[in-house]
C-alpha cells in the first residue's frame, strides 16, 4: 500500500510539474500575472513534495542521496526546481526560469519512470501502464487545443470575408471579433505546444522502458516533432509580427491538416503506435 501511495505521489508531481510548465510558457510569452501565480503555486507544491521525499530518503538511508545515478538524478531535479524558484522570486529571470524548468521536468520524469525504479517497485507494471496513460492523455489534450485554434482560425477567415464584402447580418452578432479570434488562436496553440512537448517527453520515456527496440525515426515520433516545430514557428512568427490576420489564420489551418495526417497516417505507418 505504501509503495502504491509513493508511486501515485510521484506521478502527481510529474503531472503538476507538467501543468506548471504550461502556465510558465504563457507567463513567459505574455507576462500574465495570473498564469505566473498558478505556475509558482504548482511548482511550490512539487518542490515541497520533493523536499519531503528527499528528507525521508536521507533519514531512511542515513546518508546523502548522491551515490548512485538514480539518486543523483533526483537530487539534480530537486536542485533545478529550487534554483528556478529562487531565480523567479528574487531575480525575475523569466527566460532562464522557463528553460530550467523544462530540464527539471525531463529529469523528474526520467527519475519517476526510470527502469531501476520500475524494477525495484512491486507496482512497476502499473507505473508503466500509467505512464502510457498520462502520455496519451496529454497528447489528446494537445490535439484538442490545436483543434480549438483551427476553429478560431476558420471563424477569423469567415468574419474577415463577411466584413470585406459588407455582408454582416444579425446572425453573426454573437461571434467574437477579429481581434478576439486571433487572440484565442494564440492562446490555443500556446497550450497545445506545451502539452505536446510534455506528451513527447513522457512517450519517449515509456518507449525506452517498455519496448525492446524502438527508433526515433518512427513515423509517429517524427511527425509529432515536426508538428511541434511547425506550431512553434507559427507562434514565433506571430510574436515577431511577421504573421498576422488572414495569413496567421491560414497557417493554423495548414498546421491542423498536418496534425490530421500525423494522427491517422502516422499511426498506421508507426511500428508501435498501432491504430485499430
Amino acid at each position: 500500500m505504501a509503495d502504491i501511495t509513493m508511486a501515485r505521489l510521484h506521478e502527481a508531481m510529474v503531472i503538476l510539474y507538467a501543468v506548471s510548465l504550461v502556465f510558465y510558457f504563457i507567463d513567459y510569452l505574455y507576462k500574465e500575472k495570473k498564469a505566473s501565480r498558478i505556475a509558482m503555486t504548482l511548482l511550490g507544491i512539487v518542490w515541497a513534495l520533493q523536499t519531503i521525499f528527499l528528507g525521508l530518503y536521507i533519514f531512511e538511508t542515513q546518508r546523502f542521496p548522491i551515490l548512485t545515478l538514480f539518486e543523483g538524478i533526483y537530487f539534480y531535479a530537486w536542485l533545478l526546481v529550487t534554483l528556478s524558484i529562487v531565480l523567479r522570486m528574487f531575480y525575475r529571470f523569466d527566460f532562464a526560469v522557463f528553460f530550467i524548468n523544462v530540464i527539471g521536468f525531463i529529469f523528474m520524469t526520467i527519475h519517476t519512470f526510470a527502469p531501476v525504479q520500475i524494477e525495484r517497485s512491486p507496482v512497476g507494471e502499473t507505473l508503466v501502464s500509467e505512464l502510457l496513460f498520462i502520455h496519451i492523455s496529454f497528447a489528446i489534450l494537445s490535439y484538442v487545443a490545436f483543434s480549438l485554434s483551427f476553429v478560431f482560425a476558420a471563424l477569423h477567415m469567415i468574419l474577415y470575408r463577411m466584413l470585406k464584402k459588407k455582408k454582416w447580418t444579425k446572425q453573426w452578432a454573437n461571434l467574437p471579433s477579429l481581434g478576439q479570434t486571433q487572440q484565442f488562436m494564440t492562446i490555443s496553440i500556446l497550450v497545445g505546444i506545451s502539452l505536446l512537448f510534455v506528451s513527447l517527453v513522457l512517450g519517449l520515456q515509456w518507449a525506452y522502458i517498455s519496448l525492446s527496440e524502438f527508433s526515433l525515426l518512427d513515423m509517429k515520433i517524427v511527425g509529432s516533432f515536426i508538428l511541434l516545430v511547425v506550431y512553434s514557428f507559427i507562434l514565433w512568427w506571430h510574436r515577431k509580427g511577421s504573421l498576422n490576420g488572414m495569413n496567421y489564420a491560414l497557417a493554423h489551418v495548414y498546421a491542423f491538416l498536418l496534425l490530421l495526417i500525423n494522427f491517422f497516417l502516422g499511426s498506421r505507418l508507426s511500428e508501435f503506435h498501432f491504430w485499430y
